[in-house]
C-alpha cells in the first residue's frame, strides 16, 4: 500500500515523494556515467582525432556506444573507413528511435520540448523515467539524467581528450583496446539466455573470419546481420518456452 503521508496533486499522482526520488536516482545515474566519458575522450584521440573533433563528437552526437563504434572504426582503418564507421554509428543508435517513440507520452505535446527531449532520449534517462510511477517524477527522472549525463559526458570527454593527447602511444597504456573492453562489459550481462550466447558466438567468429579480408567496420555490420538473422528465424530458441521463464531457469 501507498502511504497516505505522501503529497499529491488534484489527479491523485504522487509529487513530492517521487520526485525526490527520482531526483535522487537520476544524479546518481548521471554522475556514474558521466565518468565513463573519459574512455571515450582517450579513445577518440587514440584513433587520431583532435581534441575539438572528439569534443564536437560528444556534443553533436551524444550516443556513447555510436561513439565507441564510430572512433573505434575510423581509428582501424583511416577515412577510408568512414562509410563503415557511419553505418556501425547508426545500426547501434536506430534503438533512441524507440526510446523516444516509448518517451512520447511522457515529454509531452509541445514541439520544442519534443525538440529538446530527443537530443536527451539516450538509454539511461529512459530507464530512469520508466521505474518512476507518476508521470511528475518520470519527467523529472528524464530531464535531469539526459541533461546530467550530456554536460558531464562532455566535461569528462574533454578531460579524457587532453589526458589522451598528453599521453602519447596509447598501446602503451592499453587504451587501444578500450573500445572492444567496453563493449565486452555492456554485452556480458546480457549473455543468460542460449539464444543470446549463440548470436554473441556466431557473431564474433563471422567478425573475425572477415577482419583480414574486408575494410574496418564491414565486419562489424556483416556480423549484425548474423544476429539478426538468428533474432528473425527465432534459432537457438527453446521451443515452446518463452524468453522470460527460460531467462528465470537460469
Amino acid at each position: 500500500m501507498r502511504s497516505v503521508n505522501r503529497t499529491t496533486d488534484p489527479q491523485g499522482e504522487d509529487t513530492a515523494a517521487e520526485v525526490r526520488v527520482a531526483r535522487k536516482e537520476a544524479l546518481g545515474v548521471a554522475l556514474a556515467t558521466s565518468a565513463y566519458g573519459i574512455s571515450f575522450g582517450a579513445l577518440a584521440v587514440a584513433s587520431g582525432f583532435d581534441v575539438w573533433q572528439t569534443c564536437v563528437l560528444s556534443l553533436v552526437m551524444f550516443t556513447g556506444g555510436s561513439q565507441f563504434a564510430f572512433a573505434g572504426v575510423i581509428g582501424a582503418g583511416g577515412l577510408a573507413a568512414a562509410p563503415a564507421a557511419i553505418a556501425s554509428a547508426l545500426l547501434l543508435g536506430v534503438r533512441n528511435v524507440a526510446y523516444g517513440i516509448r518517451m512520447s507520452p511522457v515529454i509531452g505535446r509541445r514541439a520544442l520540448t519534443r525538440a529538446a527531449a530527443a537530443h536527451f532520449t539516450i538509454d539511461e534517462s529512459t530507464a530512469v523515467s520508466l521505474a518512476q510511477r507518476s508521470p511528475g517524477a518520470r519527467r523529472v527522472g528524464f530531464w535531469i539524467t539526459g541533461i546530467g549525463i550530456y554536460v558531464g559526458w562532455n566535461l569528462s570527454t574533454l578531460l579524457g581528450a587532453l589526458l589522451g593527447d598528453v599521453l602519447g602511444d596509447p598501446k602503451t597504456y592499453g587504451l587501444d583496446a578500450a573500445a572492444a573492453a567496453a563493449f565486452l562489459a555492456l554485452l556480458w550481462p546480457r549473455l543468460r539466455r542460449r539464444q543470446a550466447i549463440a548470436v554473441g558466438i556466431a557473431a564474433a567468429a563471422v567478425a573475425t573470419a572477415l577482419t583480414p579480408v574486408l575494410i574496418p567496420g564491414l565486419p562489424v555490420l556483416v556480423a549484425a546481420l548474423v544476429a539478426i538473422a538468428v533474432g528473425w528465424f527465432d534459432w537457438f530458441a527453446p521451443k515452446g518456452v518463452p524468453a522470460a521463464q527460460e531467462e528465470e531457469t537460469r
